[in-house]
């Protein structure tokens, strides 16, 4: 079953518990179609789109048609600002402002030094728990780091190459105005793994998850004998 945390929006705005897991589950993944918030909310399909009608009404959501192939196009959901606005303690309002004034003062690459500098401290911080681990060891241990720092990832290989997926960012709402801070989890992956990893698709870019590939130059190096 879900687990679903409960939040602190006020009655006349959310009317049910089903609509406060549908904005939630919005807000972890960016974008998501009625099948997608039917699974997390644990209800049929069409009792999404009638409180996905009323989300509508209340400037909370917005749909985007999406084009699949050959077959019939279907539609996916994203947050607003104004549902954004519901959440309590508006750090990223802060966070935005500190950037604002940060850019005013210093050069874009000293921003990202600086972001790099975030990832390289998160590194630290988790390297004791990825020291003298073989890759194929490291890759479970870093999704579950990464989950500590908002992020739900899964990995997988393709041949020589690793594929990490972030179905969410906890940084979305500061990286639409400040991209810089897509630095963060690209570098702790990278310095986690001691391998380049390259974002090949992004939420901010409207992509359903951030994806990276990561090159391994030999393989068998790690596999166990």
């Amino acid at each position: 079953m879900t687990s679903v945390r409960m939040g602190c929006y006020t009655p006349h705005i959310m009317g049910s518990p089903t609509r406060e897991v549908i904005l939630r589950r919005l807000k972890e993944q960016a974008k998501c179609s009625v099948n997608d918030l039917a699974e997390a909310a644990e209800v049929s399909p069409v009792s999404v789109r009638h409180h996905i009608t009323a989300l509508l009404a209340q400037d909370l959501v917005v749909s985007e048609e999406v084009k699949h192939g050959v077959g019939r196009p279907y539609h996916v959901f994203s947050l607003t600002e104004k549902a954004f606005d519901l959440y309590p303690g508006q750090y990223f309002k802060l966070t935005n402002r500190l950037l604002d004034e940060i850019k005013d003062h210093v050069s874009e690459d000293l921003v990202t030094e600086l972001f790099t500098g975030v990832a390289n401290a998160m590194a630290v911080q988790y390297a004791s728990q990825l020291e003298g681990l073989s890759l194929e060891e490291r890759l479970p241990r870093l999704m579950v780091m990464l989950s500590e720092e908002g992020f739900d990832a899964d990995y997988e290989w393709r041949g020589d190459e690793v594929i990490i997926r972030e179905l969410g960012c906890p940084y979305l709402q500061i990286g639409r105005k400040h991209p810089e801070v897509c630095a963060v989890d690209t570098g702790f992956i990278a310095t986690a793994l001691d391998l380049p990893a390259e974002r090949i698709n992004c939420l901010l870019d409207g992509d359903t998850h951030c994806t990276f590939s990561l090159k391994v130059p030999s393989r068998k190096e790690e596999l166990p004998a």
